[in-house]
């Protein structure tokens, strides 16, 4: 079996501009995303880190929750950006 894997990019605006998710949205987001991925065979699910967005500064909760619905896929982060 080949592995094939995604890195999401998200969102980052700051919540509060014309079509900026708020955290609670950006976070629905992601897991729905991660929940697709799994249900069509992809292996990884990895997610850029921000630490200045406020809706993806901390991965470990949006990781747990993707963990949670879902059953083969590998999740984790794939850039930590730290300008």
């Amino acid at each position: 079996m080949r592995a094939f894997g995604f890195l999401s990019f998200g969102h980052y605006g700051h919540g509060k501009g014309l079509g900026d998710p708020d955290a609670r949205q950006a976070m629905r987001d992601a897991v729905e995303i991660g929940v697709g991925a799994d249900q069509i065979g992809v292996n990884g699910a990895y997610f850029r880190v921000h630490h200045f967005a406020r809706q993806s500064a901390s991965p470990m909760p949006l990781l747990a929750a993707i963990a949670a619905r879902t059953r083969n896929i590998e999740v984790g982060t794939g850039v930590i950006d730290m300008r």
